[in-house]
């Protein structure tokens, strides 16, 4: 006999209680402390015992840093230069390579890192950026529970393993979000930053100017031109050329080869390479999906209750991207947030409890089940984001 949703704990959601999130997030908690502890203490200097840098990713930032501080800037995105950076810095011929692809805005705090030693520079920047995703999202959800929940999330571990930007974004995104309306200048100084990752980028000038939030668009502007010119003053015109030329080999590589790995990259286009398509076929399924999430963004940018369309402006952030990796679900943390916010206000639609904890644990599985099953469990966990927030502001009022 079929269940009623009344009845059906999986659409109620009654099983996803307080005692079980705390339950799961200090496991998995655990289970992060013991995993990065194990990377460090059998370490050889900078690199692990899997041969890789301390961080993996972070090498390039740090050596891109290096770079800038000894005048070579423009060479950070040059691979073969690099390379030899980072075989230096790490004392290791047969390193992996990590290329840079971020803007130049992204160098100043490179530099700023590279000013000390790798290792200390490593703890520094993930210790600084995590606190700053916790304080963001004990802000946007203040019970007693949140800070535990937030540090055992799966994905905390995933960011810490690359030794990436992921709090920061997350901390930008959803901290200039939940400023928006109250004090929207600093909001927009906040959402400006994103300079440093402007992938995610697309849908905020939608929902700024739809939602005519013109002090924001001030700030904003401000910050991302305040970094933009930084850059100019201490580097020169040659670190933006050396940016825009490398654009098409990272174009070419990373995104359309997908040489991270199709299970690393949690885009509709990877999914899509993923599955077999050709390249034209895969950047018109991307296509398609970033009109859609820009669609959703301008539906939510007037009327729509704060929350639910923060929720919806991160999850559209994401979708509308080809480029991005495993470690950039981070801001979904924010998203979750805000959600459970307006469902302990307003109640919770079927199904949302247990698919927010989907999406919660998602980071701990999803890329080994993508490159297994080919399932894209990240691109679906965005997914559920967006659907969730565009179904809580068509339904609830």
């Amino acid at each position: 006999m079929i269940k009623t949703l009344a009845e059906n704990p999986v659409a109620r959601g009654n099983w996803v209680t307080s005692a079980r999130v705390q339950m799961f997030a200090t496991l998995s908690l655990i289970g992060t402390i013991g995993a990065v502890a194990y990377l460090f203490l059998t370490a050889h200097g900078t690199v692990d015992s899997f041969g890789r840098p301390l961080g993996t990713d972070f090498s390039n930032v740090w050596t891109a840093g290096r770079m800038a501080l000894e005048r070579r800037a423009p060479l950070a995105w040059d691979w073969p230069t690099h390379f030899a950076a980072q075989q230096l810095a790490h004392h290791k011929a047969n390193i992996p390579f990590y290329g840079w692809h971020y803007p130049p805005p992204f160098l100043l705090i490179a530099a700023l890192l590279a000013l000390v030693p790798y290792i200390p520079a490593l703890i520094v920047w993930q210790a600084s950026t995590l606190a700053l995703a916790l304080l963001t999202v004990r802000k946007i959800l203040p019970s007693p529970g949140t800070t535990l929940a937030a540090l055992g999330a799966p994905v905390v571990l995933v960011c810490l393993g690359h030794g990436h930007n992921g709090f920061l974004t997350a901390a930008l995104l959803g901290g200039g979000l939940l400023l928006l309306d109250r004090r929207p200048f600093v909001a927009g100084l906040l959402l400006g930053c994103i300079v440093y990752k402007p992938q995610f980028g697309l849908v905020l000038p939608v929902v700024l100017l739809l939602g005519g939030h013109w002090r924001a668009i001030c700030g904003a502007l401000l910050s991302a031109g305040l970094l933009c010119a930084l850059t100019l003053a201490l580097w020169g015109w040659p670190v933006w050329a050396a940016f825009i030329h490398s654009l098409p080999l990272t174009q070419s590589v990373i995104i359309e080869q997908g040489a991270t790995g199709w299970e690393k990259i949690q885009s509709a286009f990877s999914a899509a390479r993923n599955w077999g398509a050709g390249i034209s076929l895969a950047w018109g399924i991307q296509t398609v999906v970033t009109v859609a999430a820009i669609i959703g963004t301008m539906a939510v940018s007037r009327g729509t209750r704060p929350f639910v369309r923060n929720a919806m402006v991160i999850a559209a952030a994401l979708l509308s991207t080809p480029y991005l990796l495993d470690y950039d679900l981070v801001p979904l943390g924010m998203a979750i947030a805000f959600l459970v916010v307006d469902g302990r206000e307003r109640g919770f639609l079927p199904y949302e409890k247990t698919m927010l904890a989907f999406v919660w644990i998602v980071p701990l599985f999803g890329r080994a089940l993508m490159s297994l099953t080919t399932v894209p469990l990240g691109f679906l966990s965005i997914a559920a984001i967006f659907l969730i927030a565009l179904r809580r502001s068509r339904s609830i009022t």
